[in-house]
């Protein structure tokens, strides 16, 4: 299983990043794809997910509205669309994967990325 997540950098505060999430290894169609991240000094938390067997999305309260979650089942890659990006959106974002979207809520996915660095300044 390999993830290629790209798209992160350094933007400012309003300003707007897409990340990927080029996936292989498994079969594609058939999981939940989810983006965590993790600030410095604090923990992992889940920020969207979406189940590509669903078509169901979810969006973690902090991000609803801002963030869109989107999947290209025949480019086996998951994209985040980030508008209005906060300071404290400062995070590494992983994506993963997992046959289930119910293991979003405890971070119990069965594969994941290395992560991509996104910083926001104010």
């Amino acid at each position: 299983v390999q993830f290629v997540e790209s798209g992160g950098g350094l933007v400012q505060a309003g300003g707007s990043l897409r990340l990927s999430c080029a996936a292989s290894g498994f079969t594609f169609a058939d999981y939940a794809i989810g983006w965590f991240r993790q600030a410095p000094g604090k923990g992992r938390e889940g920020v969207a997910a979406i189940s590509n067997r669903a078509g169901i999305t979810w969006y973690a309260d902090s991000v609803r509205g801002r963030f869109t979650i989107s999947s290209d089942i025949a480019k086996h890659t998951v994209y985040l669309h980030m508008n209005t990006l906060k300071p404290e959106d400062t995070a590494s974002y992983y994506c993963a994967a997992d046959a289930s979207l119910l293991s979003i809520a405890n971070l119990n996915m069965e594969y994941w990325g290395k992560g991509t660095l996104v910083t926001v300044s104010s």
